[in-house]
């Protein structure tokens, strides 16, 4: 009994189907590209101009500028303010105005806590947005 090759000539082909591997690649892609853009997460910032102004001297009169200095003493506009009379001035100057806005300045030597008082008293007074001055 010995083995014998089938008669008429088959015609074996070794190739691999490709297709089903394809389908699986395909899927995957369009899964991908569906997937990245609901991944991106934007948080909105406003970046300063890339071109710097020369800084100007003169104060603009509008702006209140809010100044944190060492020993618990504060300054709107470089007017000494007691700490227990801080919210009524800030309210008092911001009552009228149609644009609250408001410039905190910490000195290098305060503690971050002063500094985070300061603006929750500009809170209180009705300030809408809070900016720090450039160095």
């Amino acid at each position: 009994m010995g083995m014998s090759a089938p008669s008429g000539g088959s015609n074996l082909n070794n190739d691999m189907n490709v297709t089903p591997m394809i389908d699986v690649l395909l899927v995957l892609l369009i899964i991908f590209m569906m997937i990245i853009p609901m991944s991106r997460k934007a948080i909105d910032t406003q970046l300063p101009d890339p071109t710097p102004q020369p800084p100007s001297t003169q104060v603009n009169p509008d702006q209140i500028v809010l100044e944190v200095l060492p020993d618990d003493k504060y300054a709107v506009n470089k007017e000494p303010i007691e700490k227990s009379k801080l919210l009524e001035k800030l309210t008092s100057i911001y009552a009228p105005r149609p644009e609250k806005i408001i410039f905190v300045k910490g000195d290098t030597t305060v503690k971050y806590s002063a500094v985070i008082w300061a603006m929750d008293q500009a809170r209180g007074a009705g300030v809408k947005v809070i900016g720090v001055p450039p160095k």
